[in-house]
């Protein structure tokens, strides 16, 4: 498979006449919506032929103007998609609908549905996209073969009720967190990077079950699903130059014209048996226990003062490797620092009103607090993935840490996470960590520690792989 990277720009120029939503299949309104199946069951059924078919013409369909281009969808995907940002399932829901209407086209069979791949049930990749044969359509290099390190339970928790980025606990950041961006980074290749991701067969099915899950989670009584008439639904998606679709058909997978459902409509219930340790113990070479929290490092420090008209840092480091081991890394804080996070804390959702302290830079001004990376990259080896790190705040310095550790983790960081902020941010990335330490606590201290627990699928790049160039513990008036 070749892939061609083209920027946003000359792709826009590029499709300008290229697609018309004319060029799609007519959208009409459906009685019974489509089932989209899982990929044990789809690979069966008479679709799986012209699915097939459809996937050999677009990737010899050469160049990237063309919507018959297997490579004009990874594109799409490389410059449009939002990551770490609102809207993530969104987008990624109304992207798909258009690819599966562009499949029936060119392959003639009008009620062709994308599979998806339920790895929570099934963590290994279906043997059909690891085939070498010649002329598999599904087959691209890989570094790993399965998914079980990469999943994760949170999303699922009675706690998540809420949906969208930016509000506490959120399904969407939680799934976006895991198992969305470590099934990139574990399974590598292509999907490690958010330039060449969509060129990858599996990625559409990793991300149709990501949209199943969401639309299993919204038929929970408890979830919080913003309203058909929140303004959180006005605007448009763009997904071309003249391809894109209003916000609102996304809101459900019954409000499209062309409605479609799933077959299994359920969440998980539990992990796979592969997967069924603690995440902590996952986080060395498989098999290999981590009870405590990882050593402290040495790293250069960074004072704290103001970032930008929206930001103070209160401390932070710089040159950070990470590699084969976990470690820790602390930021110190000194004591008008921490009295002005006392004070955001205090007045911070899952916070306890408090008489503010005497803190530094008009404390009372900020109302987030973000854990930022600058300058993250990825060594050669480590672009191809197989790997990625979980990030924890503050873990317990003695004692086993696994049975804490959800209450401590902020994220994840690995070559896919990381390839997106050096495209779209220039290498920076951060935490919103605010509800994380009103609920944790914030005791007298001069420091906060940032474990990074490593995670590896069976195969997985050696040395140093992530480079952080500075670390910052942050006050923020700006909203995740």
């Amino acid at each position: 498979m070749v892939t061609t990277s083209i920027s946003r720009r000359a792709f826009v120029q590029g499709t300008t006449s290229a697609l018309a939503l004319a060029s799609l299949p007519r959208i009409s309104l459906a009685a019974t919506p489509i089932i989209r199946l899982e990929w044990q069951v789809f690979k069966t059924t008479s679709h799986y032929a012209p699915y097939l078919n459809a996937l050999r013409t677009m990737q010899a369909t050469p160049g990237s103007t063309s919507s018959n281009a297997w490579q004009y969808w990874a594109n799409i995907h490389a410059n449009y998609c939002p990551h770490d940002k609102a809207y993530f399932l969104a987008w990624h829901r109304g992207y798909l609908y258009y690819l599966e209407q562009r499949l029936r086209t060119i392959s003639g069979d009008t009620t062709l549905m994308l599979p998806y791949w339920d790895y929570y049930t099934y963590p290994t990749i279906p043997s059909e996209f690891t085939d070498t044969a010649s002329g598999n359509p599904l087959y691209t290099s890989r570094v790993n073969t399965n998914a079980y390190q990469a999943l994760s339970m949170t999303p699922f928790g009675t706690g998540v009720t809420n949906y969208q980025i930016g509000l506490n606990n959120a399904f969407e950041t939680n799934l976006e967190t895991a198992p969305h961006d470590p099934v990139h980074d574990i399974i590598g290749g292509y999907m490690a990077n958010i330039s060449t991701a969509a060129l990858d067969p599996l990625f559409y099915l990793h991300h149709a079950n990501l949209d199943r899950l969401w639309n299993a989670w919204t038929r929970r009584s408890t979830s919080k699903m913003p309203a058909a008439t929140n303004s959180y639904w006005n605007g448009t998606f763009t997904y071309a130059s003249n391809l894109s679709m209003a916000r609102s058909l996304t809101r459900t997978v019954a409000g499209f014209p062309n409605p479609y459902d799933y077959a299994n409509d359920n969440m998980p219930t539990g992990l796979p048996p592969q997967a069924q340790q603690g995440r902590i113990i996952r986080v060395q070479a498989p098999g290999l226990a981590l009870r405590a929290r990882p050593a402290l490092g040495t790293f250069k420090t960074t004072g704290p003062g103001s970032v930008s008209s929206t930001r103070n840092s209160l401390g932070g480091l710089t040159g950070i490797p990470l590699g084969n081991n976990s470690v820790s890394a602390a930021i110190g804080l000194q004591t008008a620092g921490l009295n002005s996070l006392r004070d955001v804390l205090a007045t911070s959702p899952g916070g306890q009103p408090a008489t503010p302290s005497q803190g530094v830079g008009q404390a009372k001004h900020f109302q987030y607090v973000k854990l930022t990376f600058d300058g993250l990259s990825t060594s050669t080896a480590g672009d191809a993935g197989g790997y990625f790190y979980n990030i924890y705040l503050n873990l317990p310095a003695s004692g086993d840490v696994d049975s804490v550790g959800d209450a401590h983790f902020v994220g994840t960081i690995g070559p896919f996470d990381i390839s997106v902020a050096r495209q779209h941010t220039n290498g920076s990335k951060d935490f919103d960590v605010t509800y994380l330490l009103a609920q944790l606590g914030l005791p007298n201290m001069n420091q906060m520690v940032v474990s990074f627990e490593r995670v590896n699928g069976p195969n997985y790049a050696q040395g140093t792989v992530v480079s952080v160039n500075e670390l910052r513990l942050e006050l923020a008036t700006d909203a995740p």
